[in-house]
C-alpha cells in the first residue's frame, strides 16, 4: 500500500466528505472532523476557506498529488481555450493513475499510482510507469500479462461501488480499456460534489 493509504480517512474526516464513496470511510458513521474538537459545532466558513477546501478535496481526490503538481495542471488547464473549469477536470482524469483507477483494474486512486509505478500497466503495448502520463484519446491501457492474476486486480473488477464511466470502454476479461474521450466534470463520477469553479477562484486571490 502506498504511505497515504491510512491518511486517506483523515482526508474524508477533515472535509466532513466520503470523497472516494469508500464503504469503510469514518464519515460513514461520523461526520464531525479529527481530533477531540471535531465535535464543535463550525462556524459559517469564509469564502477563502469554501475555495481553500475545494481545491484539497479536488486534489486530495487524485492521491499523492503535491500542490505543486497540481497547480501546473491549473495552470495548463488555463492556457488551454475554453472553460478552465472543464479543463482542468479533463487533465486531471487523462492522468494514467486515474485512468487504471476509473477501469477498475485497482481499487483505489492510491493503488494505481503504486501499480503504474511498479510497471504492471501498458500504454499502446510499452509499459509506463509514470502516474502523471497522460493519455490521449483513443489510447489502449492494459494490465501486463503477467500482473493480470494479481489479487488486487481480480478483486477490483468486482468491486460493486463504483462503475466504469461511458468515457472509458473496458473489457475485464483481458483487462484493457481504450480511453475514448476527455471528460467534462457532468461526466466523471465525483461520489461528492466538486467545484473547480472554486478552485479557479483561489488560485485567481493566492
Amino acid at each position: 500500500m502506498t504511505k497515504r493509504t491510512s491518511a486517506k480517512y483523515k482526508i474524508d474526516r477533515r472535509m466532513g466528505e466520503n470523497i472516494w464513496g469508500r464503504p469503510k470511510s469514518p464519515v460513514n458513521r461520523r461526520e464531525y472532523g479529527p481530533g477531540q474538537h471535531g465535535q464543535r459545532r463550525k462556524g459559517k466558513m469564509s469564502d477563502f476557506g469554501l475555495q481553500l477546501r475545494a481545491k484539497q478535496k479536488l486534489k486530495g481526490y487524485y492521491g499523492d498529488m503535491t500542490e505543486k503538481q497540481f497547480r501546473r495542471i491549473f495552470a495548463e488547464a488555463e492556457r488551454l481555450k475554453g472553460d478552465t473549469g472543464e479543463n482542468l477536470i479533463g487533465l486531471l482524469e487523462r492522468r494514467l493513475d486515474a485512468v487504471v483507477y476509473r477501469a477498475k483494474f485497482v481499487p483505489t486512486i492510491f493503488a494505481a499510482r503504486q501499480f503504474v509505478n511498479h510497471a504492471h500497466v501498458m500504454v499502446n503495448g510499452q509499459r509506463v510507469n509514470i502516474p502523471s502520463y497522460r493519455v490521449k484519446e483513443g489510447d489502449v491501457i492494459e494490465v501486463r500479462e503477467k500482473s493480470k492474476q494479481l489479487a488486487i486486480v481480480l478483486e477490483a473488477s468486482q468491486l460493486p461501488e463504483r462503475d466504469v464511466p461511458d468515457y472509458l470502454e473496458v473489457d475485464h476479461s483481458k483487462m484493457k480499456a481504450t480511453f475514448v474521450r476527455t471528460p467534462g466534470l457532468s461526466d466523471v463520477p465525483y461520489p461528492v460534489m466538486m467545484e473547480p469553479n472554486l478552485v479557479i477562484e483561489f488560485y485567481a486571490q493566492n
